[in-house]
């Protein structure tokens, strides 16, 4: 999955790193598939009467499972974390912690099974174009990215572009295109915010490095720090990343797709974002710059 004059790594190995059964902590990894079950249950809020319900089981039996009491099958765990809503590499991770092998295979993106998907995603980036559009990992390593990519990066220094390209570490890093972005504060706090609410859902030590990685970032000297409030006299529908590129100022607003029902945790945890213009100046500008 390349552009041409992009380095990426198609190689990259999955972001979420090795499976762990756990919370955060190094004391994770030895958590009971009860305990998982219990975890996952309090953070969607339900009762063990709802989650049973809506297994068709019972309020005993889930007691008895979060507990230890009883060794639910391979069957019923998967039923469980398909209404607990849990992404598919937690669902490998309660299998594991259940006894059973994984469900969900793991493919690099460089196997040659993977080759449609490598074929369809740049095609899905190239289809976006003039609009900028980049596919990450769950690390937010790009493994594929369009013109539009390009252009708004063509002025962050070569030894940031050199792979494995991260798109979190180029969007944040001071010397990056942090120092383009007019409003830094408010699109670096969105940022930090995103991975955040990722953590909380995936125990990925790749991703909890970067983001003590880019969050721990000094904010970058050229940078502005307006603030995005009403433009116009309304209020604009979504926070608009604003970057200013050889002297014209680009009003982006972001959108992210993933795959629906991924049966791969290298396939689930894939996004595609694509910038879209928040004003017809920018539509303007990338369409003159890159002809389409």
């Amino acid at each position: 999955m390349t552009t041409p004059g992009l380095p990426v790594t198609p190689g990259t190995p999955p972001a979420g790193g090795p499976l762990r059964t756990g919370g955060a902590d190094d004391g994770a990894a030895t958590a009971t598939a009860g305990a998982l079950l219990r975890g996952w249950r309090e953070r969607r809020g339900l009762s063990q009467l709802e989650l049973a319900l809506r297994a068709d089981s019972s309020a005993r039996h889930i007691s008895f499972v979060e507990t230890g009491r009883s060794q639910p099958s391979r069957a019923m765990v998967l039923k469980l974390a398909e209404h607990l809503d849990m992404p598919v590499r937690e669902r490998n991770a309660l299998l594991l912690a259940a006894g059973y092998a994984p469900h969900y295979p793991e493919t690099p993106l460089d196997d040659p099974a993977m080759a449609e998907l490598r074929q369809g995603v740049e095609q899905l980036v190239a289809a976006h174009e003039p609009f900028p559009a980049v596919v990450v990992d769950g690390a937010y390593n790009v493994v594929a990215a369009n013109r539009g990519i390009l252009l708004v990066l063509d002025e962050v220094p070569e030894e940031l572009l050199r792979p494995p390209l991260n798109a979190m570490r180029l969007t944040l890093h001071p010397d990056g295109l942090a120092k383009k972005i007019r409003n830094l504060p408010q699109w670096r706090a969105h940022l930090l915010h995103q991975m955040d609410r990722q953590l909380s859902l995936v125990r990925s030590p790749a991703l909890k490095e970067l983001y003590d990685e880019v969050a721990a970032y000094p904010l970058a000297p050229e940078a502005g720090d307006e603030e995005v409030g009403e433009v116009g006299g309304r209020a604009p529908f979504a926070l608009p990343l604003r970057v200013e590129h050889d002297g014209h100022l680009l009003s982006f607003v972001s959108t992210i797709s993933t795959f629906n029902t991924p049966m791969d945790v290298t396939v689930s945890e894939l996004a595609l974002e694509t910038l879209l213009p928040a004003d017809p100046e920018t539509t303007k500008y990338l369409r003159q710059q890159l002809g389409s």
